[in-house]
């Protein structure tokens, strides 16, 4: 069994011979290969290389497009600046002072450059790894995006000021979401994350109501075009699983602070679950036997189907040991 075909059972729920590891490496993964976060994220060929080359040597089963937050906000009409060992820095939101939505630009997956270079890394994995290990697209969700667009702040004000203006321009959101995601599928990604982080930040209400049905969109368009789809929301979901348990989604990334036995209680047997080890006080700080019986106990409180992911990326400086640790085969219980 290699690893695409561990990936895709476990996403099947069928048995495996162990449970796949998913890994979410950027500057960890630009600094182990002696480049920098920077080059990472304005180069396809560096991203494609640390993925593939980290692979190489952790032995995870898929290989990733993410770098930052700022590919569809560039094609929309930011000015992203790189830094070399930070994540890139949107030097003014396109919306921030401005509600028309007539200000933004139409993003191109193909012709807006950031968009076309996660399209490329996708090609690239995707033609190096073959059929032997999966290849994650990455799109910012609804909510995501348009705290990019506007700023954080103004969005959450937005979310109890201005209702209607939040639907339209997470609508807008979504639709260029959709032709993002088909390009990176086109391109070789067997799979799309939908990072929507802002989600944990609003109100249970305003979530339910206005950000898990755009989500749910996404959802649909992505396995409408064959492949999986997964939603990453940094921070506590807790008050978020009701709606999160009806996008109909294939993997569920969750973060270190939300108790997954809850979570399996809300999403049921047949969502894959990913996580959520500490990435930092267990995996970067603390020791390889910390790390295993850490991951023994997630993979108990979360039962099958289950994939080995920390919380959210592994953190620069992470000692190369703790995550062989962490990339060691756990056996499947059925």
């Amino acid at each position: 069994m290699n690893s695409f075909e561990r990936y895709a059972a476990t996403i099947a729920g069928k048995p495996v011979d162990f449970l796949p590891r998913v890994p979410i490496l950027m500057q960890f993964a630009a600094e182990h290969i002696g480049s920098n976060y920077g080059a990472f994220a304005a180069d396809y060929r560096v991203l494609a290389e640390a993925n593939l080359r980290c692979r190489e040597e952790f032995g995870f089963e898929q290989v990733s497009c993410i770098s930052d937050p700022y590919r569809e906000t560039q094609g929309f009409g930011a000015e992203i600046e790189y830094l070399r060992d930070a994540v890139p820095r949107c030097l003014a939101h396109p919306l921030e002072e401005s509600k028309d939505l007539g200000l933004l630009k139409t993003p191109d997956p193909l012709g807006s450059e950031r968009m076309r270079d996660r399209v490329e890394a996708a090609r690239e994995m995707r033609r190096r790894v073959g059929r032997e290990a999966s290849v994650l697209g990455w799109i910012e969700g609804p909510g995501a995006e348009a705290a990019d667009l506007r700023g954080v702040m103004n969005f959450l004000i937005d979310t109890m000021d201005d209702v209607p203006f939040c639907r339209e321009l997470m609508d807008r959101c979504v639709e260029v979401g959709i032709a993002f995601a088909e390009a990176q599928i086109a391109a070789g990604a067997d799979t799309v994350g939908i990072g929507d982080a802002i989600a944990s930040q609003v109100t249970p209400d305003f979530y339910h109501a206005e950000i898990q049905p755009r989500e749910a969109r996404l959802v649909r368009a992505i396995q409408a075009r064959g492949a999986w789809a997964k939603l990453h929301i940094c921070g506590d979901i807790t008050k978020l699983l009701p709606g999160i348990a009806g996008l109909g989604l294939d993997i569920l990334d969750v973060d270190h602070m939300v108790d997954l036995r809850a979570v399996r209680s809300a999403v049921g047997p047949r969502v894959v679950i990913a996580g959520n080890v500490d990435p930092v006080a267990v995996v970067s700080r603390g020791t390889p036997a910390g790390i295993r019986a850490a991951l023994e106990r997630c993979y108990a409180a979360a039962g099958n189907p289950f994939m080995v992911n920390a919380g959210c990326e592994i953190p620069p400086g992470t000692p190369p040991t703790n995550l062989h640790a962490f990339c060691e085969p756990l056996a499947y219980r059925p």
